[in-house]
């Protein structure tokens, strides 16, 4: 089954059409940056299988913000928003990323040993990784949103805390499968020529 997938330059196209500001675009770029670093690992150490689908990750990268100008202004999740565009422009799987970059729907353990993982994880772990348009560990991008989203309430903070932990657990399943550590992540995107971009 081919599932449809838009181009590097159709996702940069969609980011001047849903008004992406400058800060959020330069985000998602360094996100799909971390997102291919990643899933070429994966290839490279040839543990893990089946190999997510490069063309899915990035896209997914690229577009995992594209509701974020819109909701912005009318306070809605960016997410589910995002989520929307992205079906409603054609792209079903691409939506499915998008939606679950923010909380992944579906953590298995049992999959994550076996060394499958879907373009979804990648996403969800990439952008955890980018504060802005830095590399950052997740301690650092932890702090960052507890004090941006976190509004001085507990019951928010133990919710934002629960994700991360279940983002740290990812990672440590993530990185039984490449030949680097999480804090070569951001050597592997310096040395990288991203001339699609």
């Amino acid at each position: 089954m081919n599932i449809p997938v838009p181009s590097v330059g159709q996702c940069l196209e969609f980011m001047e059409r849903y008004r992406m500001l400058d800060n959020i675009r330069a985000h998602s770029l360094q996100v799909a940056k971390v997102a291919l670093v990643l899933t070429d690992g994966l290839r490279e150490a040839g543990r893990a299988l089946p190999l997510p689908e490069k063309d899915i990750v990035l896209a997914g990268a690229l577009l995992h913000d594209i509701a974020k100008t819109r909701c912005l202004k009318r306070k809605c999740r960016h997410d589910l928003e995002g989520e929307a565009i992205c079906t409603e422009l054609g792209y079903r799987e691409i939506g499915r990323i998008v939606r679950e970059h923010v909380i992944l729907e579906n953590f298995s353990v049992e999959h994550y040993l076996k060394g499958i993982f879907q373009p979804r994880e990648i996403v969800y772990y990439a952008d955890k990784r980018v504060r802005h348009d830095e590399i950052v560990s997740l301690n650092s991008r932890l702090a960052y949103i507890i004090e941006r989203y976190g509004n001085g309430d507990p019951e928010r903070e133990k919710y934002i805390r629960r994700n991360f932990n279940q983002c740290r657990e990812l990672e440590h399943y993530l990185f039984v499968f490449l030949d680097f550590t999480p804090n070569g992540v951001e050597k592997r995107v310096r040395k990288r020529d991203f001339d699609f971009f």
